[in-house]
């Protein structure tokens, strides 16, 4: 009589899911979708399209993330009574399904463990991937198009959407660049373990010696920024003096003290206005261009942000994160972490979850602390 017990398995996989769960707080996720969905339904919310985006993409951010949890619970539960059917019935077959189940069950579990590492400041945005082919002539573009492909597939297989930003066509085959946004659910945090130098071997369809080619791309991720609209600025951040206006050679333009400048404490800009006819239109003419001044200044700094978020990729020799061999051994290795898998076409396909929680586990190993 089949006796099928893997309550043993189950358990170990409950617990290290309520532990998940509670990580992900999904009632605090709850209590965030409530808040968005009386956003969305705010019959005004669309006269400004961008913020409308924004609390529409945080919505379903949130909603996934409900969803990939409750459908593990789920699935626990249904495990249960499936091995609890399959011994009532002495089914070898229901048997089996339960424990093709269970090892599904366990590789589900593991990588919604993986996601409860994002913890970084930005990991919880969406990504923008660029990828820029390196040394390596017609194989190095058309390597980069193959990689191109690859996250494109990855997104789809997840269900994220794509957007392409921007693509630069190579002369010969391939890209010379690319660049796309993926908008989902920690997708910079999951994407960012990517960045680095990718190299491929293979014998080069572009070449009439048959010979093997080594070729390099760069993948850079980094994460959406919110862009400052305005910049409030405190009463208690400036400093206001009025003067009286002149012309050219000091002639008097005006009697009363009508011009106005104005010092920004923080950062030391000082923005001078006289052209309008009284202080409180100089002063605000003044504060328009502070504004700007301080918006552009933010912008900098974000840009800077981005730029050492993405770091320096070189995509040549001495420099590659993972290598692909497409001769002989068919092998794609990741140097990093030793991550390995045998056949190059799924890879290609867009099987990475192995490659990406390799990365990400590999990046929150004891020894960087």
């Amino acid at each position: 009589m089949l006796e099928l017990d893997i309550s043993a398995d189950i358990q170990a996989l409950r617990t290290t899911f309520d532990n998940i769960r509670e990580v992900v707080d999904v009632d605090g996720l709850r209590a965030e979708v409530a808040t968005l969905e009386e956003r969305a339904a705010d019959p005004d919310l669309w006269s400004d399209q961008e913020n409308a985006q924004k609390v529409t993409s945080a919505l379903s951010h949130r909603k996934a993330a409900i969803r990939k949890v409750e459908r593990v619970e789920q699935r626990l539960d249904d495990l249960e009574v499936m091995v609890e059917l399959a011994n009532e019935m002495d089914d070898e077959e229901a048997a089996q399904e339960a424990r093709t189940e269970l090892a599904s069950l366990e590789k589900s579990i593991s990588d919604l463990e993986v996601q409860t590492l994002l913890d970084g400041e930005y990991d919880e945005r969406s990504a923008v991937m660029t990828i820029r082919s390196g040394a390596g002539g017609d194989d190095a573009t058309d390597f980069a198009e193959m990689l191109m492909r690859m996250y494109l597939r990855w997104a789809e297989r997840h269900g994220y959407p794509v957007k392409v930003m921007d693509t630069s066509y190579a002369e010969g085959a391939g890209i010379k660049s690319a660049t796309f946004e993926i908008d989902a659910p920690h997708a910079y945090g999951t994407l960012s373990v990517e960045a680095g130098t990718h190299r491929l071997a293979r014998i080069s369809p572009f070449g009439s010696a048959d010979k093997r080619q080594t070729s390099f791309a760069a993948v850079e991720v980094i994460p959406v920024m919110e862009e400052a609209k305005e910049v409030d600025i405190p009463e208690n951040d400036i400093r206001v003096d009025v003067f009286r206006s002149s012309g050219p050679g000091g002639q008097s333009v005006n009697t009363t003290d009508s011009a106005v400048r104005i010092t920004h404490l923080p950062t030391g800009i000082v923005i001078s206005m006289q052209n309008e006819k009284s202080q409180i239109q100089n002063r605000a003419a003044a504060m328009r261009v502070l504004q700007t001044r301080l918006l552009l200044l933010q912008k900098e700094q974000e840009a800077a942000k981005k730029k050492e978020l993405a770091g320096t990729i070189t995509a040549s020799w001495g420099d590659q994160m993972r290598s692909y061999f497409l001769y002989g051994q068919q092998l794609v290795k990741d140097l990093r972490t030793g991550h390995e898998v045998g056949n190059p076409a799924t890879v290609f396909d867009g099987d990475l979850d192995g490659f990406i929680n390799a990365g990400i586990r590999w990046r929150k190993r004891p020894s960087d602390d």
